[in-house]
């Protein structure tokens, strides 16, 4: 169990409403802080670190803002209610007063803080995964069922798809061909060399994505390849442990030229499903669905379940082998992975 303090719902519907009022920018009264801060503003949440958080204005500049204690979450692609200093303190601007509700939001389960939201109103996931040190269609089925539980459609992308050999990237096609016939969308990507950067540009040029993936998978890569004026550092694949350094300390939203926002974030070495229930998890692989409801028993667990629906999927070809062990192996790292104190 956390240890921060729990409020009381009557505590919590009292900061509700005060947030809603405060996120009315048009129907602002007046304050008793007034003389520190000016009339309040809508603004978009570039990026988050710490207490404070860069606001993007409708006239396009940035300020640096702290955030009101009773702010219960800020992040990445938040639509705010926000307020300029009347005179300048430092490096500090502005305050956050109010976050909108959220279209959508990505959570990551943190082992010592529990949920953790990485960016909000996303309208795509770019899964990005690399030939390099291998392609691990583990953390793209962990990925998927992230994008299904939470209705975020994903995009498979294959990155330094340049230092395949012909071999290699005739193996690869039959394992991403598992991908296309499902129904999502698959992109073969060199950042350096541009292959595939047409068809990502033209994807993204419609509402807001985030880059996820692995560290070492090279999303700075993508993001230099898209916006070569961001510099952005790259960080080579370590040569003994093959895993990458993080090279993205935190979320951060850029707007892209053609059009359309882009997130990217942070790499991370795993991604934990332990917040989902099973029941949710199965739901996340797609194909499963048709023979959900259909088992013989109502409490099947879909693993050694006499007259499961869903492993006789698995012996008739309509489900593939690959899919069903990476979803036992979801299910016992849930297990597994799951702190004792949540």
């Amino acid at each position: 169990m956390s240890s921060k303090r729990r409020l009381t719902k009557q505590q919590q519907a009292r900061i509700a409403r005060h947030n809603q009022q405060r996120l009315d920018t048009s129907k602002q009264e007046s304050s008793g802080d007034d003389d520190i801060y000016l009339a309040a503003e809508p603004g978009l949440i570039l990026s988050r670190f710490g207490k404070h958080a860069d606001v993007e204005a409708a006239d396009g500049s940035v300020i640096r803002c702290n955030l009101r204690r009773t702010l219960n979450s800020v992040v990445t692609g938040d639509r705010v209610a926000f307020r300029r200093v009347r005179q300048s303190q430092g490096s500090v601007d502005g305050i956050i007063d109010a976050v909108a509700e959220r279209d959508s939001v990505l959570l990551r389960p943190d082992f010592y803080d529990g949920l953790k939201p990485v960016a909000a109103n996303i309208d795509r996931i770019v899964v990005v995964s690399a030939v390099l040190p291998e392609f691990s269609a583990q953390i793209i089925d962990r990925y998927l069922v992230a994008a299904e539980v939470t209705g975020i459609p994903p995009v498979l992308v294959l990155n330094k798809t340049d230092l395949l050999s012909d071999e290699q990237r005739h193996a690869l096609q039959q394992q991403l061909e598992l991908y296309s016939k499902l129904g999502y969308a698959t992109l073969w990507l060199s950042a350096k060399r541009g292959e595939g950067m047409s068809a990502l540009l033209q994807l993204l040029q419609e509402g807001t994505s985030i880059l996820v993936g692995q560290s070492g998978v090279g999303k700075s890569s993508i993001m230099n390849a898209i916006l070569p004026e961001l510099a952005l550092s790259t960080q080579q694949v370590s040569d003994v442990s093959g895993l990458g350094q993080h090279t993205t300390t935190a979320s951060r939203l850029y707007h892209l030229p053609a059009g359309g926002q882009l997130i990217d974030s942070p790499g991370i070495r795993e991604f934990g499903l332990w917040h989902f229930s099973p029941e949710q998890v199965t739901a996340g692989f797609v194909e499963f669905q048709p023979f959900l409801g259909r088992c013989k028993f109502r409490d099947c667990k879909h693993l050694k379940d006499p007259g499961c629906a869903i492993l006789q999927a698995v012996t008739d070809g309509d489900i593939s082998k690959q899919r069903y062990q990476s979803y036992l192996r979801i299910l016992t790292s849930m297990a597994e992975d799951k702190p004792n104190h949540f």
